[in-house]
């Protein structure tokens, strides 16, 4: 992985980024409008991404490296969400407010950031793994994230809307999802696919990048910079989150594992800053967001410098 390619990348991240903080300002884009955007980048062209990838001629991973990437990332998972119960201990957090920090840590912008950073720096080839990720990412979302804030919703005395095993299969099953899936089975299919599709796909598909930093310009643009910066132990939180555990986790894994390809999509993913949904979750269930709002602004503003950065150690 390229030091020189992932800091090209992340300039053209930055600027996309203040792209979508001028329209705002100048009232070419809203808060509506970038909602809007959100659910074209959620329900096409991040799915367009995922699946075109499955149609490249390139060497195909095999089902070994397909079932090493799978194991390599629930146990990526399993390792944030020990960290996710460590970390705010070791900050001193506040035990109310353990919950935002837990959901920073566990989830981060594996599809607004991940999916076309992996795209740009790795190639790809790499968007089977990062499906796969992905696949991982959504479940766990809806279901461990899901009781993590409905248990904080319970302590903050808000409503909290019931939530049947129904309800839960159903925001299971999206556009992440099976976009993942179909992925997975395309890739493995080494389908024929029409030109005509395959093009449709790849022309969505481009969007991607340009509409998901704009949405991000929006979000940016909405804070004031003393609720962004001002919080010293959302820096200490990112040092840890954003660099410390991902050069570590991929450095050990490095030990075990010697596809460079898996090594680098994991480290990726595990350097994106903070996602949305932990946001729109918490908004979902009245529970008090500001922190998580904060954490996903400070994380994305700095992973500027700390994707580089990891990329630079692990190399």
């Amino acid at each position: 992985m390229s030091i020189s390619v992932v800091f090209e990348q992340m300039i053209i991240i930055f600027i996309l980024i203040l792209t979508g903080v001028l329209l705002f300002k100048k009232n070419m884009l809203s808060e509506s409008s970038s909602k809007q955007l959100s659910g074209l980048i959620v329900n096409v062209t991040n799915p367009a991404v995922l699946i075109c990838s499955a149609f490249d001629d390139g060497p195909k991973a095999s089902i070994q490296e397909l079932g090493i990437a799978a194991l390599v990332f629930i146990i990526a998972y399993g390792i944030l969400i020990l960290c996710a119960y460590l970390i705010p201990i070791l900050m001193g957090i506040p035990e109310n407010a353990r919950y935002s920090y837990r959901m920073l840590t566990i989830f981060g912008n594996v599809g607004f950031i991940g999916i076309p950073l992996a795209s740009a720096v790795l190639g790809n080839s790499s968007l089977i793994f990062v499906s796969l990720n992905n696949l991982l990412y959504n479940i766990l979302v809806y279901t461990f994230g899901l009781s993590i804030l409905k248990k904080a919703a319970t302590q903050q005395g808000v409503f909290e809307a019931p939530e049947n095993s129904e309800n839960i299969l159903h925001k299971i099953v999206n556009a992440g999802t099976i976009s993942a899936v179909l992925t997975i089975v395309f890739y493995l299919g080494d389908f024929n696919v029409p030109v005509i599709i395959s093009s449709s796909l790849s022309y969505a598909g481009r969007a991607t990048t340009l509409l998901s930093m704009l949405v991000l310009g929006v979000s940016v643009a909405q804070m004031a910079p003393k609720d962004i910066f001002s919080h010293p132990k959302l820096y200490i939180f990112t040092i840890i989150r954003q660099i410390l555990i991902p050069i570590v986790f991929t450095l050990s894994l490095g030990l075990f594992i010697k596809n460079p390809l898996i090594l680098n999509t994991c480290a990726l993913m595990l350097a994106v800053p903070a996602g949305n949904m932990p946001l729109m979750l918490s908004k979902q269930l009245n529970v008090d967001e500001s922190t998580i709002s904060q954490g996903i602004i400070l994380t994305t503003i700095f992973s500027l410098v700390t994707i580089p950065i990891v990329t630079l150690l692990i190399s």
